[in-house]
């Protein structure tokens, strides 16, 4: 039976939608932001699953990249165990049906309505539902107790600031969390918020973040054989993942750095909607870009490549002798620094890093990563780490032991979701 917290959130979602639906329509036309089909996100229109398996649902390209080791793991465990991942956002949709789209289904995450969501718990018929990190849609977790199906959350991580928010309202939180049969938290900080929501302490582990579980992945990048004629001698600087009003920022860094004579720039937003947005602003700057969905149609000798694809910045950084990771000057939270670390690049970030909070403090204490405040800031550190490589490189090294002693996690998360579904069967 659904508690008066479900009713509350079901009306609360329900006014939510329809308020918001005609404001969303406007912007992502004002914007060019693409979002999963609505028939895609009513549970309609997916793909053969066979019954007996997972449901993983991550809701985007972090997350996705959590999903992609975990479902690699799994598969060497467990072959011909049935998978089904789901994704919220379009980015994180296409690069789902990129990485993983060939040997597993691969669908929209269903708005966290009661007949989309036992749309698709009927078609795919799972034995457990595994939610990345912070998914915790009330629908989904309440219709799939319904059914006998125990949810898992795994990478679980609940920031100071989104356990602040949560604790206002636990009361209310706590019967919607009690489908959650485990969660495999990536730290203790974390194992101790989602047990201040009310989860069972016993119900908790630590299993250690997945995202550590990285490997460089040499996998050649057609653009790679331009690289030399436009960097023409210079090192490379890699920004990655970064948000409006941060380019301008990175931008006004080379100049104080004396421009770019000094170095070579591949800049990647994070989100698609914006890549002409950026290639504006480079244009309207002088400067000279190639792009890398038409890596020919740029200048022989160009200064900077606008990396407009979803995929290969982790692999870009193996030509960075820096990298900066964005989201971190303005308040989004940060990104991930560990896809720059794994390749030995020291990493420099702004100061809000409250995603990756613990990952940032332990790198900075290791000598791996540098926060910076401001452009000024910025490029003191690039020019300090351009003119000194073996300094940099050390930082660099400094980052990768950090990844390499907190890897693990991965094995243990997949061993505890098959002995779920021994328990469950």
């Amino acid at each position: 039976m659904a508690s008066a917290a479900l009713w509350l959130y079901r009306g609360l979602l329900r006014g939510g939608l329809v308020a918001a639906a005609p404001a969303l329509w406007v912007r992502d036309r004002a914007t060019g932001k693409v979002r999963p089909t609505l028939r895609e996100r009513l549970g309609r229109g997916l793909p053969a699953v066979e019954p007996g398996g997972l449901w993983i649902q991550a809701v985007s390209v972090g997350e996705v990249e959590v999903a992609r080791r975990l479902v690699t793991e799994l598969q060497s465990r467990a072959p011909g165990l049935p998978l089904l991942v789901t994704t919220t956002t379009a980015t994180g949709l296409g690069l789902a049906r990129q990485t993983l789209g060939r040997s597993i289904p691969v669908h929209a995450c269903p708005l966290d309505l009661g007949r989309s969501v036992r749309r698709v718990l009927a078609h795919s018929k799972p034995r457990a539902l595994v939610l990345v990190e912070t998914e915790l849609w009330p629908e989904m977790m309440h219709q799939a107790a319904q059914l006998g199906i125990p949810t898992a959350v795994v990478n679980g991580r609940l920031s100071e600031r989104s356990f602040a928010r949560y604790r206002m309202v636990r009361h209310l939180l706590r019967p919607l969390l009690e489908p959650v049969a485990v969660v495999l938290a990536r730290a203790e900080t974390d194992a101790e918020r989602f047990a201040g929501l009310g989860i069972a302490p016993e119900r908790i582990r630590v299993s250690g973040n997945i995202k550590y579980d990285l490997v460089a992945d040499e996998t050649p990048l057609e653009w790679s054989e331009y690289l030399t004629s436009w960097t023409d001698g210079r090192p490379v600087v890699v920004a990655g993942s970064t948000m409006d009003g941060e380019e301008a920022v990175v931008l006004d860094a080379i100049d104080r750095l004396g421009g770019w004579r000094e170095l070579f720039l591949i800049l990647a937003p994070r989100h698609p909607e914006r890549f002409d947005t950026v290639a504006r602003l480079l244009t309207d700057r002088g400067i000279a870009f190639a792009r890398r969905s038409a890596p020919t149609a740029g200048p022989a000798r160009a200064d900077l490549l606008l990396l407009d694809t979803i995929g290969e910045l982790a692999r870009s950084f193996r030509f960075a002798h820096a990298a900066f990771i964005g989201g971190s000057l303005v308040p989004t939270g940060g990104h991930n620094p560990l896809e720059a670390a794994v390749w030995g690049v020291p990493v420099l970030s702004g100061p809000h890093l409250f995603n990756f909070r613990e990952v940032f403090e332990e790198m900075t204490m290791a000598g791996g990563a540098r926060v910076v405040a401001d452009a000024g800031e910025l490029a003191a550190a690039l020019a300090t780490w351009l003119t000194e490589p073996g300094a940099a490189a050390a930082r660099g090294a400094a980052g990768l032991a950090v990844v390499d002693r907190n890897r693990g996690a991965t094995e243990r998360t997949a061993a505890a979701l098959l002995e779920l579904l021994e328990r469950s069967e």
